[in-house]
């Protein structure tokens, strides 16, 4: 009897539709960013930042990710941009093939930009290739020092890692020099960028990271 691995299958499986979605995204010209975090670490509150700076001079759209409910996608759409909502249910993650599903609702031609916003959950979306270019990570100071070191796999796998909520440093014992130490063992590669979407600080610095990377995919 031979023993079946279903996780390697449900993996193998998600990263050939992954590779669809990605040559989708590469035939249209389509920078496509995975942003990812805990619950309530300020995913949707960075777009409310960072959709108006852009929206004038890129065209883009947001997929959504959720256990349940529209709320988030009800504030992207509220700045005036294609939003979708998949709601995953039970599950922790989007996949692949939600991903590509819910292409069919976007005009992919003269698209500049998709934001795929994950499911809050510090673990499963990082397991999940869902032919992204890059995984932007969401790390507040609230959740504390601990996060790299308990949960390495979300930063190991991401290419940047915004530290947001800086502005609630004072009120709490977050030693931010220690964060990024333990952030960059264990992913040497990953940008970091500390922000806070509240007072402003450092959405410079994040805007010019994306805005280089939407141009360099475009070229």
């Amino acid at each position: 009897m031979h023993e079946i691995n279903l996780e390697s299958d449900l993996l193998a499986s998600n990263e050939e539709i992954a590779r669809e979605n990605k040559n989708i995204f590469d035939q249209h010209g389509i920078y496509v960013f995975n942003l990812m975090s805990a619950p309530g670490s300020g995913k949707t509150s960075l777009l409310e930042k960072t959709i108006p700076e852009l929206k004038g001079r890129l065209r883009l759209a947001v997929i959504e990710g959720d256990i349940q409910s529209t709320k988030d996608a009800d504030r992207i759409k509220a700045l005036g941009v294609e939003a979708f909502q998949i709601n995953t249910g039970s599950l922790c993650h989007l996949d692949a093939r939600m991903v590509h599903n819910s292409l069919h609702h976007f005009h992919l031609h003269g698209l500049d930009l998709l934001i795929i916003e994950n499911v809050g959950n510090l673990v499963c979306p990082a397991e999940f290739d869902l032919g992204e270019d890059h995984r932007v990570m969401v790390y507040s100071v609230s959740e504390g020092n601990d996060k790299p070191k308990k949960y390495p796999l979300m930063f190991h796998r991401s290419h940047l890692i915004l530290i947001n909520k800086t502005d609630l440093m004072s009120h709490t014992d977050f030693d931010i020099q220690k964060a990024r130490k333990d952030a960059s063992d264990v992913n040497p590669k990953a940008d970091i960028i500390e922000i806070s979407c509240k007072t402003g600080e450092g959405l410079d610095r994040w805007i010019e990271w994306l805005t280089t990377r939407i141009m360099m995919k475009k070229s």
